[in-house]
């Protein structure tokens, strides 16, 4: 998360971040807000594929069921170089797949790919 939270700053993104520990966690929070119009709702979800509890796919084929949350933009950021895995959260609704690199200056593109989505340029990064 460290370096997620520094990529959004290098890249001057102002945004209120929800950080929740699990998918489990992450369905509940769109649950929440499908319950609460006062609830947060997310302009844009970074999700892992490989979380606790949960998996990725199942948090977004849930979040592209919920009644308030579902246009939200997902920015999949994961350690997974699997073709499958890249084509299987395109269909599920993903806006760009991240490729987590090992490298610090690699990781920190993710703001601008980021800042991409919120820019609404149709370039996506797959």
């Amino acid at each position: 998360m460290f370096l997620i939270r520094e990529s959004i700053a290098v890249a001057r993104i102002d945004a209120a971040l929800h950080v929740v520990p699990d998918g489990e966690r992450a369905i509940r929070f769109f649950e929440e807000a499908d319950s609460d119009p006062q609830a947060p709702c997310p302009e844009v979800v970074i999700l892992d594929i490989n979380l606790p509890k949960r998996q990725g796919r199942e948090v977004l084929e849930l979040l592209r069921r919920s009644s308030r949350c579902s246009q939200a933009l997902v920015l999949v950021v994961t350690s997974s170089g699997s073709e499958q895995d890249r084509e299987a959260m395109r269909n599920l609704g993903a806006s760009a797949y991240f490729r987590k690199p090992s490298q610090y200056e690699d990781f920190m593109k993710l703001g601008q790919v980021l800042k991409t989505l919120l820019d609404a340029t149709p370039e996506r990064s797959w």
